[in-house]
């Protein structure tokens, strides 16, 4: 009987091994979702003012060229974005946001990878620059850190 429940114990140890190996692979390929630029065009700074005219025109072009696929508030949850992979990118993620510089998503947004299309031909480089700066409108702002008490 004892030998049984050794066994049984080493079956339940390999059984608990096999999940956290699938879970890993499974998270790896989740979040192997990479998608390089070029260190020259991460470093290109946005020549375009966020001014209230250039983000309601902006608006209009989220509106009818990303919403879709990223949502009418940058979710990721457009009515077709069930229809791709990799999913459509949560533009109202604080910290995904925080880690692109405003060159990134600009040069993302001109080479498109698929499901995504290239949007350099579809809008000139002054509506891309304004759709950077309504992008960064989606996510939420991290609250300012408190001043320093002074004694």
């Amino acid at each position: 009987m004892a030998r049984k429940n050794l066994w049984a114990g080493k079956g339940i140890a390999f059984f608990a091994l096999a999940i956290a190996a699938l879970f890993f692979a499974g998270w790896t390929a989740a979040h192997d979702k990479d998608w390089p630029v070029p260190p020259s065009a991460a470093k290109v700074k946005n020549p375009v003012a966020p001014t209230p005219d250039n983000l309601g025109a902006a608006r209009a072009i989220y509106m009818d060229k990303c919403a879709n696929c990223h949502g009418e508030k940058g979710a990721g949850d457009g009515p077709e974005a069930d229809m791709y992979t990799p999913s459509p990118s949560q533009f109202n993620d604080a910290h995904m946001m925080s880690e692109m510089t405003d060159g990134e998503i600009f040069w993302k947004m001109t080479e498109g990878r698929k499901p995504m299309p290239s949007f350099k031909a579809q809008l000139s480089d002054e509506q891309r620059w304004q759709l950077v700066n309504f992008l960064r409108t989606l996510a939420p702002k991290p609250a300012p850190k408190p001043a320093p008490k002074k004694d």
